[in-house]
C-alpha cells in the first residue's frame, strides 16, 4: 500500500510517500516540499499547492492520502489560511477518487512516538528508526508529511474493535435496594 502524507501550509506544504503492507517495515519512497512565493496572491498559491499535490498523485498513485488536521493557532487568520491550503489538498484527493484521512497533530505524534505531546525532534528521530533512514527527512515540513503517511499505515493495521453487545442481566443478581423518601 502506498500512502501520500501531507503537512499543509500556504508557504510550504510538506509531503511524504511511504509504502508498507504490515509484513515488513515501511519504506520511504519520496519526500519533499511544495513551496509557494510569499508575495503571490493567495489564489495563485493555492493553485500551486493543488497542482503539486495532483502531480504527486499522478506520479505515485497512492491508495490513500493522510493529511495533518488543522491546529488552532493564536492568530485566527493563520488558522483560516491554513484551512484553505488543506482544502485544496482535500480537493486534489477527491478529484483523484482517493480516500483522504485526517489526523490531528497529537494523534500523529502518538502514532509515531507513542506520546501525543512529543517534540518535533522526537518525531524526526522515530521516523529515522521506523523507516530505517540514515538521516532525518528535511526540511521539517517534509518530515511532518512523512509522519502523516506513516500514521495512516500504523493505524490502518489495527483491527477495528466492534462495540461490545450490552451485557445480559445475571439471573443471580439481586436488585439494588433504594432507600430514601419520596415526596
Amino acid at each position: 500500500m502506498i500512502v501520500l502524507g501531507i503537512d499543509p501550509g500556504t508557504a510550504t506544504t510538506g509531503y511524504g510517500v511511504v509504502s508498507g503492507d504490515g509484513t515488513r517495515p515501511p519504506t520511504l519512497i519520496e519526500c519533499g516540499v511544495i513551496r509557494t512565493r510569499p508575495r503571490e496572491a493567495l489564489p495563485d498559491r493555492l493553485l500551486e499547492i493543488h497542482s503539486g499535490v495532483t502531480e504527486l498523485i499522478a506520479r505515485h498513485r497512492p491508495h490513500a492520502i493522510s493529511v495533518e488536521d488543522v491546529f488552532y493557532a493564536k492568530n485566527v487568520r493563520t488558522t483560516v489560511v491554513l484551512g484553505h491550503a488543506r482544502g485544496v489538498v482535500l480537493l486534489a484527493g477527491a478529484q483523484a477518487r482517493i480516500d483522504v484521512y485526517e489526523f490531528p497533530p497529537a494523534e500523529i505524534k502518538k502514532a509515531v512516538v507513542g506520546s501525543g505531546v512529543a517534540t518535533k525532534e522526537q518525531v524526526q528521530f522515530m521516523l529515522t528508526r521506523l523507516l530505517r533512514l540514515k538521516a532525518v527527512p528535511t526540511p521539517s515540513d517534509a518530515a511532518d508529511g512523512v509522519a502523516a503517511a506513516l500514521t495512516y499505515l500504523m493505524t490502518a493495521r489495527l483491527p477495528k474493535v466492534a462495540a461490545a453487545p450490552p451485557a445480559l442481566p445475571s439471573p443471580f443478581a439481586t436488585k439494588p435496594r433504594v432507600s430514601g423518601r419520596r415526596s
